[in-house]
């Protein structure tokens, strides 16, 4: 049965707000240096890679309307899967570059 697509786009809002709580007022050099942080981060950041992977399969065209929405999904395989291969730098780039846009475009899609 499918779900209703919103309620993936509002698990992946939620999880853009707890990475923002998670990170504020944190630079990339108390990021890496915080364990605990970088874990919650990354759990999210899974969370929020299967949603997406769940929408595109479930309701393609609206997953289509989210910039890099394949990227979201193989960065998502990337930390399941390829744990040993996890780069901070990397994440963080995710958490201060991609995610405002992704929060603003999922927002924009729940009010349509």
């Amino acid at each position: 049965m499918d779900h209703d697509p919103k309620a993936y786009l509002f698990d992946i809002k939620q999880a853009c707000e707890d990475i923002q709580q998670f990170t504020q007022d944190m630079g990339f050099k108390d990021y890496s240096g915080n364990s605990l942080v970088k874990a919650a981060v990354e759990r999210k950041f899974l969370l929020i890679g299967e949603a997406m992977t769940r929408l595109k399969r479930e309701n393609p065209s609206m997953a289509e309307r989210i910039t890099d929405h394949d990227k979201i999904i193989g960065f998502r395989n990337i930390l399941v899967h390829g744990y040993d291969l996890i780069d901070d730098s990397i994440v963080w780039s995710a958490v201060t570059e991609s995610m405002p846009t992704l929060r603003l475009e999922v927002e924009e899609l729940l009010h349509t």
